[in-house]
């Protein structure tokens, strides 16, 4: 069976600014939710780093701990398209512009269609609970500042997510958080699912910053 004809992303083009506006239009949705937040977090840690005489090559593995953790969840979006939905349109799209390296067109798809994928492998309540187990025994074990700095930026990339839609389209939350499940946490009860896993990342940044003092 023959795949869906496509309609190649920049199929009309683009003007430079127009490009240039998209791109950081989007640059800065991810400034706002997710980068901004952790470079807040990164600044405190810092701050008592420096109180304590912690050594400098640290901060570069908190930094880029964080840098890298904030962008991985995205890549659910890619395990979506190439695994769990290979046939939809957006699918085919979205190799052929990999084929092509088009990054800023793979950009621009997956800013138009990811309110869409409800049903993804890390954007989920049983990940998360996984997730939290893991970054608790690597803060306890591992002594690593980038493993647990990277790990913890995706649990605060996970939550910032869920805090976002909560506000905007609980139902929306529910939908992709309890995806492939018979039965949801009711929109009353997701209040406290969000602060307890809040909590959680209280404390793993509570560990965090005690790691090498």
């Amino acid at each position: 069976m023959s795949p869906p004809p496509v309609k190649p992303v920049n199929s009309l083009p683009l003007r430079p600014y127009a490009t240039s506006s998209l791109l950081l239009l989007i640059v800065k949705s991810e400034l706002k939710h997710h980068l901004t937040p952790l470079f807040l977090i990164f600044c405190f840690i810092s701050l008592f780093w420096l109180f304590g005489n912690v050594v400098w090559y640290q901060f570069v593995y908190l930094f880029f701990g964080f840098l890298w953790g904030s962008f991985f969840l995205d890549l659910d979006h890619l395990v979506y398209w190439f695994l769990l939905e290979p046939k939809l349109p957006e699918s085919f799209q979205a190799r052929q512009l990999l084929k092509e390296r088009n990054v800023l067109g793979l950009i621009k798809l997956l800013e138009k269609n990811h309110k869409n994928h409800t049903s993804l492998i890390f954007h989920h309540y049983f990940f998360q609970i996984v997730l939290a187990l893991t970054t608790l025994f690597v803060i306890s074990s591992s002594g690593s500042i980038f493993t647990s700095a990277f790990a913890i930026a995706i649990n605060i990339h996970l939550l910032t997510d869920e805090i976002v839609d909560f506000r905007l389209q609980p139902r929306h939350l529910q939908n992709w958080l309890f995806a492939r499940e018979t039965k949801q946490i009711p929109q009353e009860f997701l209040p406290h699912y969000l602060l307890t896993f809040l909590l959680f990342s209280l404390i793993f940044l509570f560990g965090l910053i005690k790691l090498p003092l």
